[in-house]
């Protein structure tokens, strides 16, 4: 079955095909991460652009995230995932405001298809925690300082090959309450339609996904749809709408979805290094002004966007995957 996203016509790639297709670019986090390596930190930098700006995803590997702590936090999530209904329940936020900390149950618009469970963490907020599993919460605690220094040094990595002053985006976003954690759980594929979430793209700056052994996210690229395979020792990172708006195109918030296996659970965690509500979001003029390029995007709030967003999750929810909202939906048309 063929669909169609963004005008263009795409086929799933089955994993036993991913040896004859592109693969996403690993990239060796550790000479940037550690000191007086300015060589090896350079290579980091050029590497990490050129994989923003092409493709807009790409695995990073010895990224200063201990593997086994990644392990773990995902194995939290799937016993959370494994227990009984009524416990669960007991974790749902009282008010549903995304991202709002606690467990959820959604459905994929209106079909018995490809529904998912997770629960989201937030940092300096309040969040929802079972309360006989006191390992969940020093889990997430544990590893949530890990993933945002990460995130901190790709966007330091951004702006610095970008051209942007220093610490431009570390001062433009400043506020670390917006970023948050947040563990999947998908069931096993009962028919042909497979898809366990649909091809979007992402609202924030970088998103961190640490997926199962099973895989299953998918990564649109020159119209064909890429696997990232599983590797528990790598961490995939991909650039969001913020960015691409920012950077005028320059840096790509690619389309990707989750593609079910048939008779197979799916397990994975992503964490979003987000932006706060109030943010004024344009193409900076690095990227239009002074390079004599016209802006792709008019200007907006990202609460604005991200309500908009909302809708297709609440009481809104589109019948076809084309008609979510995207962030083309502030394209300056010329």
């Amino acid at each position: 079955m063929h669909q169609k996203t963004r005008g263009v016509q795409i086929q799933p790639v089955p994993l036993e095909m991913a040896s004859k297709v592109i693969s996403l670019q690993t990239i060796d986090m550790s000479p940037y991460l550690r000191e007086g390596d300015e060589k090896g930190r350079k290579k980091v930098v050029e590497e990490i652009w050129k994989a923003s700006t092409e493709c807009g995803f790409f695995q990073a590997v010895n990224h200063g995230i201990p593997v086994e702590l990644l392990k773990k936090t995902r194995r939290m999530y799937r016993e959370f995932f494994d227990r009984p209904d009524e416990e669960k329940r007991k974790c749902v936020p009282q008010v549903y405001e995304r991202p709002s900390p606690g467990y959820f149950k959604s459905q994929q618009f209106g079909t018995k298809e490809g529904h998912e469970d997770f629960l989201t963490v937030a940092p300096g907020r309040l969040n929802v925690y079972p309360k006989d599993f006191p390992e969940f919460k020093q889990v997430l605690e544990e590893i949530f300082p890990y993933l945002v220094k990460l995130a901190s040094a790709i966007e330091e990595i951004i702006n610095s090959a970008s051209g942007l002053p220093p610490n431009f985006l570390k001062e433009y976003n400043d506020d670390r309450n917006r970023d948050f954690l947040l563990g999947l759980h998908y069931p096993a594929a009962e028919n042909l339609s497979n898809i366990g979430r649909y091809p979007h793209e992402d609202v924030n700056l970088i998103t961190f996904v640490y997926q199962d052994h099973v895989g299953g996210l998918q990564v649109l690229n020159n119209g064909q749809w890429i696997p990232v395979i599983p590797d528990d020792e790598k961490l995939v990172v991909n650039i969001g709408d913020i960015l691409q708006v920012l950077s005028n195109n320059r840096l790509k918030s690619a389309t990707h979805r989750v593609y079910r296996t048939e008779g197979t659970e799916r397990d994975s965690f992503a964490f979003f290094y987000s932006l706060k509500p109030d943010k004024w979001v344009e193409p900076l003029p690095q990227f239009t002004t002074e390079v004599g390029e016209p802006p792709k995007y008019r200007g907006f709030l990202y609460d604005d966007y991200m309500q908009l967003r909302q809708r297709d999750y609440t009481d809104n929810q589109p019948d076809k995957y084309e008609d979510i909202a995207r962030i083309t939906y502030y394209a300056i048309n010329t």
